[in-house]
């Protein structure tokens, strides 16, 4: 037996991801809280998930919602309070349910203590917590930035003369990684949060965190693209081995780690169990598909093809099937709504495909993701005005562009289909105010169709709501361990309206077929017999023309049959 289908429970389990400041209010200020989870576990374990992946809930500023850190051992308070996270862990555990929370260590908030001294003088002895760069030497080398009005990964400090280093926003900066210092107080927080009972991390851009302290101008070999330069630092591998070393190895735990800028070359660098780093990462290809070359946020002209999106799956299964684990995810906070980009969100294709989305996620090899709301097919919001948006990332680059003289109607046009506030509209429970997640003015617009049936109160009772196929279809996964460790085969390669493969595991195989198209399609698999194949599960009651070898099938379709 290959080690990858060594059973753990990470690989077993199914992720669902809530963004706390969207999933439940309770405390009538608009903004979701720990106790809005507390009062929904009933529902998330009603689900069949197994572990909660919380977004950032420490104490912040909130300059990108809880990504910008002051202090790693306390709640934001809007949030609630140490004990509401503590009694989180504790109605958790009951259920069966495992905390993975978010790890953000590539930096800091500009308001945390560390920085807050750093700043002060040169010889501060937190100095060299973060990377500086002092004035005489005059303007520092280029480094790209995402959420900087100008890209600029530098800013100017007058206390000191001194420019600080920040990959995102400018209350950002980057902590030094290369001091021993820095590294010690990172593995002590998250024993903290390890001995408090939480059982994994995601960790935030976990790639960038090694830095070539020499600041050179960015190699010609990254062709001007400071991403992938970010993620080949030359310590990166020995700092992750030494986070495992001294921290997780002596914990039960699941890591991920957020890893743009990591080529197919690189993967098992991180994840080839004998090199005990992380369990898996989260790689870039499919977020970039529809984007415009080169563009981390603009979306592409043309419609993505079906078989591109084959081939980014079908190649990152193969990285992985001897060593090694692979995470799957259609879309998490960051990106738009699933539905909506890889799907069909028109009223008339919408079940379905949301229903097809989720499938194909639980029929993957690899460790499946879903946002809040996935599992309702929740759509983007697609808002018309930048004061609707709430986003760091919208609202820098429609500065940059409103101070470059660029077309904005243009930029909010495409911000319908890329923005980031698309994913984080909050949650949809029932018809009531704000779909149940508020009595106050919500902190970002709830999404209009919670009226329309895309919501958790209407889809309950009903048996073939796109809710109740999520739990179907989890447990379908959950009772064929083939869906979880088989072998994986791409059929009908250049089909560019139907996703076919087979999952194979000791005596069972399974076949998958997919159908991404608006029209009824007939394909015809000459490995399969479907007269004697057993159906396990159907997005759609449509009866199907099929033949020994054929099979005809509806649109947006999604069938498994256990084949023999």
């Amino acid at each position: 037996m290959e080690k990858n289908t060594d059973r753990k429970w990470w690989k077993e389990g199914v992720v669902y991801q809530i963004y706390p400041r969207s999933f439940q209010d309770t405390t009538g200020n608009g903004i979701g809280d720990l106790q809005g989870i507390i009062k929904r576990l009933d529902y998330i374990k009603s689900l069949g998930v197994d572990i909660i992946w919380l977004n950032p809930v420490y104490t912040s500023p909130n300059d990108d919602n809880g990504y910008d850190i002051s202090d790693y051992r306390n709640i934001m308070s809007e949030f609630g309070t140490m004990a509401d996270i503590d009694e989180l862990m504790t109605e958790m555990k009951k259920r069966g349910l495992r905390l993975v929370m978010d790890l953000v260590v590539n930096h800091s908030s500009d308001e945390h203590e560390w920085f807050i001294e750093s700043r002060k003088s040169r010889d501060n002895e937190y100095r060299d917590y973060y990377h500086w760069w002092p004035a005489e030497k005059g303007t520092p080398p280029k480094r790209f930035s995402y959420f900087d009005v100008d890209s600029n990964a530098w800013k100017y400090d007058e206390p000191t003369d001194s420019y600080y280093l920040h990959y995102y926003s400018a209350k950002q900066p980057d902590l030094k990684w290369e001091n021993p210092k820095v590294r010690e107080e990172v593995y002590d927080l998250m024993k903290f949060w390890f001995e408090k009972g939480v059982d994994g991390f995601r960790m935030d851009v976990i790639s960038t965190i090694s830095k070539d302290i020499d600041y050179p101008e960015l190699p010609g070999k990254y062709k001007g693209d400071f991403i992938p330069y970010y993620a080949d630092g030359p310590h990166l591998h020995e700092y992750i081995k030494e986070m495992n070393q001294e921290v997780l190895s002596k914990y039960d735990v699941m890591t991920v780690g957020e890893a743009p800028g990591v080529s197919k070359e690189q993967a098992l660098n991180f994840v080839d169990e004998d090199r005990k780093e992380l369990n898996m990462f989260f790689h870039f290809s499919l977020m970039s598909l529809d984007r415009e070359p080169g563009e981390t946020f603009k979306m592409r002209q043309e419609q993505w093809k079906l078989t591109e999106f084959k081939k980014i799956f079908s190649e990152w299964d193969d990285v992985f099937a001897e060593k090694g684990w692979g995470s799957l995810y259609l879309n998490n906070h960051d990106f738009p709504r699933s539905v909506s980009r890889w799907g069909n969100d028109s009223k008339m294709h919408w079940q379905n495909s949301a229903t097809l989305l989720q499938t194909f996620l639980l029929s993957m090899r690899g460790t499946p993701y879903f946002l809040y709301g996935e599992e309702i097919g929740m759509t983007n919001i697609k808002f018309d005005r930048i004061t609707d948006y709430q986003d760091i990332n919208t609202r820098t680059r429609y500065e940059g562009i409103k101070k470059a003289g660029g077309d904005l109607n243009a930029f909010i046009e495409d911000e319908k289909r890329a923005g980031r506030d698309n994913a984080r509209t909050p949650m949809q429970w029932g018809t009531n105010l704000n779909s149940g997640f508020t009595k106050a003015k919500p902190w970002l617009k709830v999404n209009d169709n919670f009226k329309e049936g895309i919501n958790v109160a209407e889809q309950e009772p009903e048996k073939d709501s796109v809710l109740n196929y999520f739990r179907n279809m989890v447990q379908v996964r959950k009772n064929h361990l083939a869906l979880v460790y088989g072998d994986y085969r791409l059929l009908l390669a250049k089909n560019e309206q139907v996703y076919a493969y087979l999952r194979t595991w000791e005596n069972e195989r399974f076949l998958v077929l997919l159908n991404f198209s608006t029209k009824r399609n007939s394909v015809t698999i000459d490995e399969v017999h479907f007269n004697k194949a057993h159906l396990i599960i159907s997005n759609d009651d449509a009866i199907n023309n099929k033949t020994d070898n054929s099979f005809e099938l509806t649109p947006y379709q999604a069938v498994i049959y256990k084949v023999f």
